[in-house]
C-alpha cells in the first residue's frame, strides 16, 4: 500500500476539480418582494436523529450553495452560485407538527419542539427547531396469539423469529407494520392462504412500556386446487401449466404464485401473465382453485440497432427472433452484427481508437440461437447457438471462427443464474506473430503459422451470477455480482490448455433526486497450460490464446487508457531501417545492421513517433471505479465525475499494488431512446515506462541465392539497393526503450471516449 497513497493522494486532490454541479436541492418558493431568506436551517437537541434525516422529513429548506465547486462564489456573496429558499410561515408551521409526527411514529411519543426566528439583517431569517426527545415508548413484551392452531410447532417456531420489532425496542408503527407483514406473508408461505394477522399493544397508565400482541388467524391449511389457464392462442396450455412451480394438490405458498407469474414473463411471449388464487368463497376452503391468465404478444420480432464508440467506430445489428418456435414457447433468435464500419475515413477524425490496416477492416457476426425454456423443471433453460465471425482487437489479433454454444441454466433463484456451458470453436488468427514473438519468444515463421492456423478452442465453463439492479442500462440502486470459470484441455478438445477465473461486482446507490454513486470492481486471472499442436515452445513458457488473456483500458475499463492499452505492451518498429540509415546528411543512426542481428541494438535514440505500442496482454488483472452521477436539468442530461483504477500483469510479474494506475475523469451523459450516449474524458498520471522493441530481422545480401529485384531487399531512404534484406522471422531487441514519457500537464495525458450505455 506504500506505493499506492502517494499516487492516491494527487488523485483525489484532482477529482473535485472535475466536479461541476448544476443546480440541485429543493425547490425553492418563488422570490416576491417583502419575503425572507432563510440562511440558517438549525436543529437542537436531536440525538436519536441526525440533521440529515430531520430536514428530510421537512419542507422548509435554507438557502445553499449549487456545488461545492461554486464554494468561492458562495462565500463572497455571489447570487449565481446560490439557490435560494424563501421563508413560508404557514409551512414552517407545519413542519413543528411533521417532526413531531416523525418522532412519535418511531415511539417517541413525548418529544417537544419549539421554534425560534432570528432576523441577523433586513430580508434574511435563522430558523432553529429546539427538540425534546423525551424517552421512548419501548416494547415490555411480544406476545403471539393463536399459534397454536398451526399444524407444525416447527413452522410456529419459524414464524415468529428475526422479525423487524423485539423486546427493548422503541414503539416504532413502521416496525409494528413491518413485523405484520412479515407475518402474513411467513403464514401464506407455509400453506395458510386465508391468513390474518392484527397488532395491537397496551400501555400501562404512567409508564413507557408496550406490551405487544399479534393475534394470527391461520385459517385451514390450504392446497392448490383446480388450475385453469386463460387467454393463451398459440401456446399450449400444457407449455403454460409446466412452467409453473406448483402442481395440483401441493401445499399452498404465495411465492410459488408469483414465481410462476415471473416464469410465464420468462417466456418472453406473453405480455401479460398472472397467477391468482380464488378466495372469494364465502367461508375459506382447504383446497385453492387457481387461474392463470395470459395476453399473447406478437409471435415474431424484429430489432434494428445502429450504435457508435471511438474503438470500434459504427456498429449495426439486426435481430429476427420467433418466440414460439415450433410451439412449446422455443425461441429462435438470427442475429446480424457489424463493427468497424467507416473506420478507414474516420478514424483520424473520430474513431482514433478503432484500429488501422488489417485491424480496421469490416468486422462482422452472424448466430443463429435456440432457446428450450423447460427442461425437466421450470428452473431449467437449454441454449444453444451456432455462430460464425470476423473480429478484431486492435493491435493485437485478428480472429475469424465458426463455434457453437451449448449452455444449461438452473435458476437457484428468481435473481441467480448457474450455468454450465461447452464452447467449442474452431478459429484462426491473422496479424497476431508480434503477440506470439514478444510474449511466448516464438518469432520464427514456421512455429507462428502453427498457432495463427485453424486450432480448436472448446472451454467447458461455469458462471454464477446475481443481479438486483433497478434497471439493466442505467441503475440507480442495487447490486451485481459475477463469477466465471473456464477451462479448456485435452478431454475438452482444445488445442490451447488455460484455466480462467473472471469476477466482477457493482453497487449502486441512489441518494436524492438524481444523485448516485456507483462502485464496481473486477479481477481475472489466467493460468496457461500450453498448445498441443507446436513442437518446441519457448522453455518454460506456455502459450495463452490472445483471446483469453486479460487486457484493460478503454470506455467500460480504466478511461484513462485508449482500449486495451494499459498493461503489457511492446514497441513495433515497422521500418527496420530507422535503426542503422541516417535520416539526415551528417546524423548517425543509432545501430549497425549487425547489432540488429545480434539482437544488441539499443533503439533509445529513436522518437515516440516511429514507434506503434502493441497490447500483449496479461494472465492477472485487477481494475475498478468509483463513479458519481448527478443530474445536469431536466431528466434527459446527466454528469458524472469518476476514478477509475487498474492494471494488467504478465506471467512474470509480481501483482503489487503500487503499479495500479489511477485515472479520474469526468463525464456527460444524454439520456436518448437507444440508452445513454455518453462522453467521458479522464487523466493518466502514468509515466513512461521501460517497453522491448519488435522489428523484423534482416539478414546479408546473398548475390547468389538472392534476387537482387526480389521486394525484400532493403533500399535507402533514396530508393537504392543496399546489401541487406529483410528476413522472416522477428527481431527483439534489448535493452528496452523508454517510452511515453510526458509532461506532467501534457494533453496527451486527456483520453476521450464516446460510446453509449453506462461505463458499468
Amino acid at each position: 500500500m506504500r506505493g499506492v497513497l502517494p499516487r492516491l493522494f494527487p488523485a483525489l486532490l484532482w477529482l473535485p476539480c472535475l466536479l461541476v454541479l448544476p443546480p440541485g436541492g429543493a425547490v425553492p418558493l418563488e422570490a416576491q418582494a417583502g419575503l425572507d431568506e432563510v440562511t440558517e436551517l438549525r436543529f437542537q437537541g436531536n440525538e436519536r436523529f441526525s440533521d440529515q434525516v430531520l430536514a428530510r422529513a421537512i419542507v422548509t429548506r435554507e438557502t445553499s450553495c449549487r456545488s461545492f465547486i461554486l464554494a468561492p462564489f458562495c462565500w463572497a456573496g455571489a447570487d449565481f452560485a446560490q439557490e435560494p429558499y424563501y421563508f413560508n410561515n404557514r409551512e414552517f408551521l407545519r413542519d413543528e407538527a411533521r417532526i413531531r409526527l416523525f418522532y412519535y411514529q418511531r415511539g417517541y411519543r413525548q418529544t417537544q419542539v419549539d421554534t425560534v426566528l432570528d432576523h441577523p439583517s433586513d430580508g434574511e431569517i435563522h430558523l432553529t427547531f429546539r427538540i425534546r426527545e423525551g424517552e421512548p415508548v419501548v416494547v415490555d413484551s411480544l406476545s403471539f396469539r393463536g399459534l397454536e392452531e398451526l399444524s407444525d410447532s416447527t413452522v410456529a417456531r419459524e414464524l415468529v423469529e428475526d422479525l423487524p420489532i423485539g423486546s427493548g425496542d422503541p414503539l416504532s408503527g413502521i416496525a409494528l407494520d413491518a413485523a405484520e407483514d412479515s407475518l402474513l406473508h411467513r403464514l401464506r408461505n407455509q400453506g395458510y392462504a386465508h391468513a390474518e394477522v392484527l397488532q395491537g399493544y397496551f400501555i400501562p397508565s404512567g409508564t413507557l412500556r408496550a406490551n405487544v400482541t399479534f393475534d394470527l388467524f391461520p385459517g385451514p391449511l390450504t392446497r392448490f386446487g383446480s388450475i385453469r389457464v386463460t387467454g393463451n392462442e398459440t401456446v399450449p396450455e400444457s407449455v403454460v401449466r409446466r412452467m409453473l412451480p406448483f402442481r395440483e394438490g401441493e401445499l399452498y405458498s404465495q411465492d410459488l404464485r408469483f414465481a410462476g407469474r415471473r416464469n410465464l414473463y420468462n417466456l418472453e411471449i406473453f405480455t401479460f401473465a398472472d397467477v391468482v388464487a380464488d378466495t372469494s368463497g364465502v367461508r375459506p376452503d382447504s383446497v385453492l382453485p387457481v387461474t392463470v391468465r395470459v395476453a399473447e404478444g406478437d409471435v415474431h420480432r424484429v430489432r434494428t440497432g445502429l450504435g457508435f464508440t471511438t474503438a470500434d467506430c459504427i456498429n449495426a445489428e439486426a435481430q429476427w427472433s420467433s418466440r414460439n418456435f415450433f410451439g412449446g414457447a422455443r425461441r429462435l433468435q438470427l442475429t446480424g452484427r457489424l463493427s468497424n464500419v467507416l473506420t478507414s475515413p474516420l478514424r483520424e477524425a473520430v474513431c482514433r481508437d478503432a484500429g488501422s490496416g488489417e485491424y480496421g477492416r469490416l468486422n462482422w457476426l452472424l448466430s443463429a440461437g435456440f432457446t428450450q425454456p423447460w427442461l425437466f423443471s421450470p428452473r431449467n433453460t437449454l441454449t444453444a447457438s451456432l455462430f460464425g465471425e470476423r473480429q478484431s482487437l486492435p493491435d493485437i489479433f485478428v480472429r475469424q471462427a465458426l463455434g457453437l454454444n451449448v449452455g444449461l441454466t438452473h435458476s437457484l433463484t428468481s435473481y441467480m443464474p448457474l450455468t454450465l456451458s461447452l464452447r467449442p470453436q474452431i478459429s484462426s488468427l491473422d496479424a497476431a506473430e508480434i503477440f506470439f514473438c514478444s510474449n511466448y519468444l516464438i518469432c520464427t515463421p514456421e512455429d507462428i503459422d502453427v498457432l495463427q492456423g485453424a486450432n480448436w478452442l472448446s472451454p467447458v465453463a461455469l458462471s454464477l451470477s446475481r443481479d438486483r439492479r433497478n434497471q439493466v442500462l442505467s441503475p440507480t440502486r442495487g447490486h451485481f455480482a459475477l463469477l466465471d470459470l473456464e477451462y479448456a484441455g485435452d478431454w475438452t478438445g482444445s488445442d490451447f490448455r488455460y484455466v480462467r477465473l473472471l469476477g466482477e461486482g457493482a453497487w449502486y446507490h441512489q441518494e436524492g433526486e438524481g444523485w448516485v454513486l456507483a462502485t464496481r470492481l473486477r479481477g481475472g486471472w489466467v493460468s496457461p497450460g500450453g498448445f498441443r499442436g507446436l513442437g518446441r515452445p519457448a522453455p518454460g513458457r506456455e502459450v495463452v490464446h490472445p483471446e483469453k488473456r486479460l487486457y484493460a483500458g478503454g470506455p467500460n475499463s480504466v478511461r484513462g487508457f485508449a482500449q486495451n492499452r494499459l498493461g503489457p505492451r511492446v514497441l513495433q518498429l515497422p521500418d527496420v531501417r530507422n535503426l542503422f540509415l541516417p535520416r539526415e546528411t551528417g546524423e548517425s543512426p543509432p545501430c549497425t545492421a549487425e547489432e540488429i542481428m545480434n539482437r544488441t541494438c539499443d533503439a533509445g535514440a529513436l522518437d515516440d513517433a516511429v514507434f506503434e505500442t502493441r497490447p500483449t496482454g496479461g494472465t492477472s488483472l485487477l481494475e475498478g471505479s468509483l463513479e458519481l452521477r448527478f443530474p445536469l436539468g431536466g431528466r434527459i442530461w446527466e454528469g458524472a465525475t469518476f476514478l477509475d483504477f487498474g492494471n494488467v500483469w504478465g506471467e512474470d510479474d509480481d501483482v503489487e499494488l503500487g503499479q495500479v494506475e489511477l485515472t479520474p475523469g469526468l463525464g456527460v451523459r444524454y439520456f436518448s431512446p437507444i440508452g445513454p450516449i455518453r462522453v467521458d474524458l479522464a487523466y493518466r498520471f502514468a509515466a513512461g515506462e521501460r517497453l522491448q522493441v519488435v522489428t523484423p530481422q534482416i539478414r546479408p545480401f546473398d548475390p547468389e541465392t538472392d534476387d537482387p529485384e526480389d521486394p525484400r531487399r532493403i533500399r535507402d531512404f533514396d530508393g537504392n539497393p543496399l546489401d541487406y534484406m529483410l528476413a522472416r522471422d522477428l527481431a527483439l531487441l534489448e535493452p528496452r526503450v523508454l517510452y511515453g514519457e510526458l509532461d506532467p500537464w501534457s494533453l496527451r495525458r486527456f483520453q476521450l471516449h464516446l460510446s453509449i450505455g453506462q461505463a458499468f
